[in-house]
């Protein structure tokens, strides 16, 4: 399995605050995907790697960097499997710089390697914040960063797809996001190119949390 125009494996991208659960998704996710047929790895968030090994966040000078090696590890996984899962990207970076330090010099870089992945999926703020010792800055922040997510997404027109619930929950709905990607182009798209859009069974408002697609508008 590869992207039609290249030789890379398709790389799912996940996105979100912290303590929204994309590490835990990332894992089950590459283990309810992964087939003797298909290769699927797992790109680790080098943020955490770089605190842990510095004992500190990084300075502002620093943030590029830290977001072009998450950018490298990333083709690097795709240019060795199939299916990449990568628990966040370059954008999360940019979104924290802005956060922390008023810093929007990398979102353009950031958002031209967001555009190169396949699919992304946003984790909802549905589940409770935990501690992390003093990597995570709390609670507070997540709203904040949640929109800027969103803001830098709509305002490079990057579709993604919002991926919330408990559990099992949570990595049923990535799975169901995967498969309808990964799927054959349905016969009810657009003659224009239009991608279908798949709204969930609970409710029909279009600015339900619950709706999995977010389109360009």
């Amino acid at each position: 399995m590869a992207n039609s125009a290249t030789t890379s494996g398709f790389v799912i991208a996940l996105l979100g605050a912290e303590s929204t659960g994309k590490t835990t998704l990332a894992a089950e996710l590459q283990a309810a995907l992964a087939t003797p047929e298909r290769r699927v790895g797992r790109v680790a968030e080098y943020l955490r790697e770089f605190c842990d090994v510095h004992g500190r966040t990084p300075r502002r000078d620093e943030q590029r960097g830290i977001a072009q090696e998450q950018t490298r590890r990333i083709a690097e996984a795709a240019a060795q499997h199939d299916l990449v899962i990568a628990d966040t990207t370059a954008l999360m970076i940019a979104v924290y710089s802005d956060q922390v330090f008023g810093d929007t010099s990398l979102y353009a870089e950031a958002l031209a390697a967001q555009s190169g992945h396949d699919l992304t999926l946003l984790t909802a703020l549905d589940l409770p914040w935990l501690a992390d010792g003093w990597i995570r800055d709390g609670a507070h922040v997540r709203e904040p960063v949640d929109t800027k997510v969103r803001c830098a997404l709509d305002s490079a027109r990057l579709p993604y797809s919002i991926v919330a619930g408990r559990g099992a929950a949570r990595r049923d709905a990535a799975l169901a996001c995967i498969h309808r990607a990964l799927a054959p182009p349905r016969p009810d798209a657009g003659s224009d190119g239009t991608r279908w859009q798949w709204h969930c069974e609970r409710c029909g408002d279009i600015a339900c949390e619950r709706h999995t697609m977010r389109l360009p508008r």
